[in-house]
């Protein structure tokens, strides 16, 4: 599901350049697949919450990275390097 406050901030913006182009010199053009790009951008970083979410929750059940990077598809070190935090190196130490 798209942020809507990004999607409504991007539109805003978007209509105020938009507003500032003289038609005279300008010609008109579609821009939804501009629209489609804003939207998954926002799609992608609700997703990337719920994993980061997700990462912490299953850290807080004692699970590995190595299975954190299974289940993502990834290395464990790349698991770690991505979604780790601070203490999760220093426990490692």
């Amino acid at each position: 599901m798209a942020n809507k406050p990004d999607t409504d901030q991007r539109a805003a913006d978007a209509d105020a350049w938009l507003d500032g182009l003289d038609p005279a010199t300008t010609p008109a053009e579609d821009t939804a697949d501009l629209k489609a790009v804003a939207e998954a951008a926002d799609e992608v970083a609700v997703a990337e919450r719920r994993v980061r979410a997700a990462v912490q929750a299953a850290r807080a059940n004692g699970r590995s990275w190595a299975r954190i990077g299974l289940a993502l598809g990834v290395s464990r070190q790349s698991a770690h390097e991505r979604y780790g935090s601070r203490a999760d190196t220093k426990r490692a130490s």
